[in-house]
């Protein structure tokens, strides 16, 4: 019995010790879905290096990686283009995840110095959401009027209200 107990409480500490919280938690990869108004553009998305990694129409979905190297975070620009239409561009950016800071208690040294950082665990999604939305709008238009509820948080934080 008490050899049982002992072999249990090994694996227990060697699975802790060799665990990754944001690995575990956070993923390595995330999905973005990518849609256009009118649908049918041309997406592609290009990589910090501005090599193309995926090219499409929307709808589409793509699986992006959130490292780019050890303690390097992921950085992608998504460019949408339609003839008749102005490209749009938005850049995809990834933080450091609050998992990460969860290996002081779980996953230790070996997933805080290297695991984490080796698969890109310790990163997540930052400045953007994973649902990307944007409407083109026809080359030549002076005046362009949009819904409020098509911006990004980010952009609803730089608006001024005039009244």
């Amino acid at each position: 019995m008490k050899r049982a107990f002992a072999t249990y409480a090994v694996i227990a500490i060697a699975a802790l010790g060799l665990s990754s919280c944001a690995t575990i938690f956070s993923g390595t990869k995330h999905t973005f879905v990518l849609n256009t108004k009118p649908e049918d553009a041309k997406v592609t998305v290009t990589d910090k290096k501005g090599k193309e990694i995926f090219s499409g129409q929307t709808p589409a979905q793509v699986r992006l990686k959130s490292g780019a190297g050890y303690f390097s975070p992921a950085r992608y620009v998504i460019t949408f283009s339609k003839p008749g239409y102005a490209d749009q561009t938005v850049p995809v950016d990834f933080k450091i995840s609050g998992w990460y800071f969860g290996n002081i208690f779980i996953g230790g040294a070996l997933g805080m110095l290297i695991i984490d950082p080796l698969t890109g665990g310790m990163w997540t999604v930052g400045n953007s959401a994973k649902n990307i939305y944007r409407p083109l709008r026809p080359q030549g238009v002076a005046l362009e009027v949009i819904d409020i509820r098509d911006l990004n948080e980010a952009q609803r934080q730089q608006l001024v209200k005039l009244n």
